[in-house]
């Protein structure tokens, strides 16, 4: 099962005093948008999110490797989403099961803690 790239996405109050404080521990813009910045440190991705999420998340990218770069080879969101099932996992959010391209799915672990398998291409 090849998840793909891993991030933390963080929900904060304050977008740019999150990226002040990130970016005293090392960590640069690397995309973002309307409420939303993408912060990177070597391999360690951070997704700051403000009022998109109620709580932080964990985040999984398939086909984008830890660079956020395609990768060639990577298991579709349907594919994970068939073997978490198959596996007994209670999916949460599904992807649509006939459809292709972008989807994503979300699952929580044990503790609670969301996490969200999001495939853009």
């Amino acid at each position: 099962m090849n998840l793909g790239a891993f991030s933390i996405s963080l929900a904060v109050q304050d977008l740019e005093a999150s990226k002040a404080f990130y970016g005293h521990l090392g960590f640069e813009p690397a995309g973002g948008g309307d409420g939303w910045q993408i912060l990177r440190n070597g391999n360690h991705v951070i997704g700051l999110f403000e009022g998109m999420f109620d709580r932080n998340l964990l985040t999984f990218n398939p086909g984008w490797d830890q660079q956020g770069r395609e990768s060639h080879s990577f298991s579709d969101v349907r594919e994970l989403q068939a073997a978490l099932k198959a596996r007994g996992v209670e999916v949460v959010q599904e992807v649509e099961e006939s459809s292709s391209g972008p989807g994503s799915l979300m699952i929580v672990d044990p503790d609670g803690n969301p996490i969200l398998i999001d495939q853009h291409r």
